[in-house]
């Protein structure tokens, strides 16, 4: 999963009728019924007074924090490809380590990372320099196993035996990776001649929907156009979005289904020894911060401030690590960006990535144990390719390899903004395996100089974040165990609702209580409620 972050939405569809999906961005579902379009804040809206299932958060203020202030401050570790640090809706709820002194080139807090003022940056160089492509974890075992050829001696019995699925699962996501570029290559160059046509017609000015939409009776040639431009319109493909899906699908081509692509070097690290601690460099933001900045935005955004978005947090620092590549993370920086985190105080651990093969899982799961055991909750998107997530695991995972699984662990499927298709089509789902869905589509957010709607796990999971982070604020009394059965118990369930199940070619619906352990959407009023309830003394 490129990203497991999910911030370009890729088409696989043919040019007349495209359809989007997502890394770790899905498309949001067809507009239809009496809301055309998901309301800005639609996440924070309140199912009954607004009619969105969003998780009350607003009303959550209204009627229950009103006159109230946070009792403390929630140190909250994004780790992701970067966060804009200078945007306005971030800037001042961004963590600063004060016992480092900035550019002076000294680990001033001796923790074993130099000038890490804003967090750190674990794919980045002493040079400065900074990883942005990187492969496919499928790619690197592909390599391993011999790219194809002969199975090298050197590997383990176990290791040969794994090779042959690599082998094809490698070629499939190859091959789907080449059709989809050659599908928007064809969108893109259908644009590239309608969109002269419409702007001549349209005599200057910006093209929006509704004014494509107008342009009747004109020449053969604009209603061509026109009919077109609406089509794709409708399926949610834009000219930006097809600009960014080329860009996508050319990088996945270039660079993450690449087996001689190796950006490693970089670093400078020995990306096999998991052991092996202080590389990188302090530069939070990276090449291209576009998924942590939207993220971070969902959880702490500055509240109130007249500019921006809210952030469902208003009491909340964020620790930048830099950890996920465009292509998939690996193993060992994971693993020491969940150890960065908990050495240095935060008490949420945010995670939008994912990927299907995770080689140093043991390693992964000693820093997983090691932030459990300090009582540190995390919080997992639990991925965007409409699986059942018992049979296809998206890693990291709370199970570890040994038995047993982390118990301040949080695993999110995604929502939309409509009842009538309330799991997002892309969400992975299970029973055992999620814990809890939350609004995942459309979710208007920050982007570097800007804001934006994004969609995917990777946008459900820091509304859990958020309001994890909110709940300790208000109740300081309450550890990371507490703070997860609150968020579980109060989720607003659907017991006899019945749904189309993601990812689903037949139009088979189940029960929404199906798809993870609640059967519910997290609900922010509903908690407060319930955390004030068990804050009191009992008789």
């Amino acid at each position: 999963m490129n990203r497991a972050l999910l911030l370009i939405p890729f088409l696989a569809a043919c040019a007349s009728a495209p359809a989007t999906t997502a890394p770790g961005t899905a498309p949001a579902p067809a507009n239809t019924g009496p809301l055309k379009e998901a309301p800005q804040d639609w996440h924070l809206l309140d199912e009954t007074a607004d009619r969105v299932p969003g998780i009350s958060a607003n009303r959550a203020y209204r009627e229950l924090l009103a006159g109230r202030q946070p009792q403390r401050t929630i140190l909250v570790a994004v780790i992701d490809n970067g966060v804009d640090t200078s945007h306005v809706d971030l800037r001042a709820n961004l963590w600063s380590n004060t016992k480092e002194v900035a550019g002076n080139g000294k680990d001033d807090d001796g923790n074993g990372y130099v000038d890490d003022v804003r967090g750190w940056d674990f794919i980045g160089g002493r040079d400065g320099r900074n990883v942005d492509h990187d492969t496919f974890e499928v790619t690197r075992l592909y390599a391993r196993c011999g790219a194809g050829n002969a199975v090298p001696d050197s590997l383990s019995q176990a290791d040969k035996m794994q090779c042959p699925k690599i082998v094809q699962d490698f070629i499939k996501k190859r091959d789907d990776a080449e059709r989809s570029l050659t599908n928007v290559k064809q969108i893109s160059e259908a644009y590239a001649r309608i969109l002269p046509i419409l702007k001549q017609a349209a005599n200057g000015d910006s093209l929006t929907t509704a004014r494509v939409e107008g342009m009747k009776g004109s020449s053969p040639e604009v209603q061509q156009a026109r009919s077109l431009y609406l089509r794709l319109a409708e399926a949610g493909i834009t000219p930006s979005v097809v600009e960014e899906a080329l860009k996508a699908y050319q990088g996945q081509v270039e660079f993450s289904l690449n087996p001689n692509y190796n950006p490693r070097p970089i670093v400078g690290d020995n990306p096999a020894n998991p052991t092996e601690r202080g590389y990188g460099n302090p530069d939070v933001t990276g090449p291209g911060p576009k998924h942590g900045t939207h993220v971070s935005g969902i959880i702490g955004a500055v509240r109130d401030n007249g500019v921006g978005i809210n952030g469902i947090a208003p009491a909340v620092r964020i620790m930048a690590i830099r950890a996920v590549p465009d292509g998939d993370e690996r193993d060992k920086d994971i693993a020491n960006a969940i150890r960065y985190a908990v050495d240095n105080g935060a008490q949420v651990i945010h995670m939008s990535f994912g990927k299907a093969y995770s080689p140093m899982k043991g390693v992964v799961d000693e820093a997983v144990k090691y932030a459990d055991a300090k009582g540190v909750l995390m919080v997992h998107a639990a991925g965007n390719e409409s699986q059942d997530a018992s049979k296809y695991a998206s890693y990291p995972t709370p199970v570890y390899l040994g038995g047993g699984r982390a118990l301040n662990w949080i695993e999110v499927g995604a929502s939309s903004w409509r009842r009538d298709s309330l799991p997002a089509s892309f969400s992975n789902f299970g029973q055992n395996e999620v814990d809890v869905f939350a609004p995942g589509v459309d979710i208007y957010s920050s982007i570097p100089k800007g804001y934006e709607k994004d969609s995917g796990t990777s946008m459900a999971s820091p509304v859990v974040t958020g309001l994890a982070a909110l709940i300790m604020s208000y109740y300081p009394q309450f550890n990371a165990a507490d703070v997860k059965r609150i968020i579980l118990q109060s989720a607003t369930k659907y017991p006899n609702l019945q749904v189309l199940r993601p990812g689903t070619e037949t139009g088979e619906k189940v029960g929404f209580n199906t798809l993870s352990a609640t059967g519910g959407v997290v609900n922010a009023y509903a908690a407060l409620k319930l955390a004030e309830e068990m804050s009191k003394p009992r008789p």
